[in-house]
């Protein structure tokens, strides 16, 4: 079985007191689907998915063992809510949201995907981080916006942020009804010229775009004056022995980008 094996962030500039890790399939217990692609087992996090509820308490509790607190795990619908992840605790009542901030040293911020974009921030000062859940709906509804919105009234000053593993631009095929939501909530000419440029006409597809996510990530997180951004180079398509795709496989796990104060 292959061990753990997160990808760990790197921020330019980025503070010295925030740690940050995104996990992949691999380390964990989980059976196929849910596996590791290679033969062993898969580190699902995610209890909505069919995998067993113990073997994710398993990968959830190893998963543990790497970070200083209970991550932040919410009930994600692709929204624009975003709470304290310190009121985020195992014994009360799942909350729903789609990011989340922490103040508090060890407090874990932590957003599931399997091809949604997971964005990581952190002021440059080191006093506030934060993280948001950014498919398309909530991308387009204004997730970032609301999170930096948070971590600003929280006391944040400049922000960077981190793109994590997603969907690629040479794999989203989306329908006109996506790009009419992004196209139509453009706030100028220049930026739905800019938002329609990440929507590429998928040759031999009528009707159909290659949308790239991290290109809108970007477009985004500038309107809300957060433009030193890093990541966005892993497909969650394309590479199969590394991440979950819902778009690829259908029926898969969870992975988890986490971020905290230390």
């Amino acid at each position: 079985m292959a061990g753990f094996d997160p990808i760990v962030p790197d921020w330019p500039g980025g503070p010295a007191n925030i740690g940050a890790l995104a996990s992949t399939r691999a380390g964990g217990f989980s059976a196929a689907p849910y596996d590791d692609g290679q033969g062993g087992g898969g580190l699902n996090l995610g209890l909505h998915v069919g995998d067993d509820p113990a073997v994710v308490a398993r990968n959830r509790a190893l998963l543990a063992q790497h970070v200083p607190g209970v991550p932040a795990y919410t009930s994600q619908v692709h929204g624009i809510a975003v709470v304290d992840a310190a009121q985020v605790q195992p014994d009360r009542p799942v909350l729903v949201a789609d990011a989340s901030i922490a103040t508090v040293p060890g407090v874990v911020c932590a957003v599931m995907t399997a091809d949604c974009l997971p964005v990581l921030f952190a002021d440059r000062a080191g006093k506030v981080v934060g993280a948001a859940h950014a498919g398309w709906r909530g991308l387009a509804g204004g997730v970032l916006g609301a999170t930096v919105e948070a971590m600003r009234a929280a006391g944040a000053g400049e922000i960077l942020a981190w793109l994590g593993p997603a969907i690629g631009p040479e794999q989203f095929e989306v329908g006109h009804d996506v790009l009419d939501s992004f196209v139509g909530g453009a706030r100028s000419g220049a930026e739905a010229a800019a938002i329609q440029a990440a929507f590429r006409p998928h040759a031999g597809h009528d009707g159909k775009y290659l949308a790239d996510i991290f290109t809108l990530a970007r477009l985004f997180l500038a309107r809300d004056g957060v433009t030193q951004v890093a990541g966005g180079q892993h497909c969650t398509v394309t590479d199969t022995q590394r991440f979950y795709s819902y778009r690829r496989d259908g029926v898969t796990g969870r992975q988890v980008s986490l971020i905290w104060l230390k």
